[in-house]
Parts: structure tokens; sequence; C-alpha cells
């Protein structure tokens, strides 16, 4: 027997679940966008350099490389970056099933806009997204506070280690619970 077969959980009735990718894509919606972007910047710059380095002098070369690099590592940033917010949401929508919605839960996924997200989207599919958005709206976060607070109060936030790792290294997780069968039968 598994562990979760002796878990009672406190939410007893849940709402239609969508399917994985579309939680995927809710989730990271915000990312998704400026991945977009990324790409067409991307491109833009690589015509750029690309003209530069047949006509221009070194130094402007040399910038449109830069602007070039910039952008095009953001690419991949960005998508780690999803992928670490959706192993927020599963290990955030496990939590709010067994525990029902707690302070304490929902403060662990404070620290940025996009963790915040993955947490409300977890929520809404579980039927508790007002109480998640009255704490984080409690605790005077707005809907245009996107810059995570730990780049505030630690401007060398890219040299630390927990940067790194919970912004785009987030460990795998895998969800103990087929939201979608469980939906299916608990209807029943």
């Amino acid at each position: 027997m598994n562990s979760i077969d002796f878990i009672t959980p406190k939410i007893k009735e849940l709402p239609e679940q969508p399917h994985p990718l579309i939680s995927y894509f809710r989730v990271g919606r915000l990312l998704y966008y400026s991945l977009i972007l990324f790409v067409l910047e991307s491109w833009f710059y690589w015509i750029k350099l690309k003209a530069a380095y047949i006509e221009s002098p070194t130094w402007v070369i040399i910038f449109w490389c830069w602007c070039f690099m910039f952008s095009f590592v953001h690419i991949f940033l960005v998508m780690m970056d999803g992928w670490s917010r959706y192993q927020n949401y599963k290990r955030a929508k496990d939590q709010f099933y067994v525990y029902g919605y707690t302070k304490r839960i929902a403060q662990l996924y404070m620290g940025s806009k996009c963790q915040r997200m993955a947490a409300i989207v977890a929520a809404s599919e579980l039927g508790i997204e007002e109480k998640v958005t009255s704490f984080y709206e409690s605790k005077g976060i707005k809907w245009y506070h996107y810059i995570p607070y730990f780049m505030v109060k630690d401007p060398l936030f890219a040299f630390k280690k927990y940067f790194w790792k919970r912004t785009f290294l987030e460990r795998g997780y895998q969800s103990k619970f087929d939201f979608r069968t469980l939906q299916l039968q608990l209807s029943l």
C-alpha cells in the first residue's frame, strides 16, 4: 500500500480538472508571453548582428552580439523558469488538496509573481482560489508586484545558489494524485 492511501484529504469536491498541458500554460502564461518576445527580439538582434558583421566597426559588432546573446539566453531561462513554476504548481495542488487552504501553504509561494500564479492556478483547480488571493491581498501584494521580493532584499541574488536552484532548477515533483480521475470518481 502507498502512504497516499491513508491520507484523508480536506477537499471533498473537485471542480472539473483541465488537461495538464492547459495547467502548464496557465501557470506560466506571463513567462510564455515573455518567451515570445525574447524569440522575436533574438531574431531582430540576429538580423542586426549579421548586417553589422559585414560592414560595421568592431564595437558595433560587439554591441549587437551582446544584445543577441542576452536575448537568446533568456529564451532558455524563461523555459526553465516555466518548468520550475509547474513543479511549484503540482506541489501546491497536492498540499492544498490534502490540507485544504492554509496560510502556511499559501505563504510558501508568496515570493514571486510566478510562484503566486502557480499557487493560485492550483487553488482555482481545487475551488479555493478566493481564499488564496484574499490571503495575498491581505499581505499587501498587488497585481503589479512582478519583481520577486528576494531581488529587492538581496541585490546580489544572481550570485547565490538559492536563486538558481529556486528559479531555474526546481527539482521535478511527481504529483501524488491523478486529479482528473479523482474528479470523475468524486462526481459519481
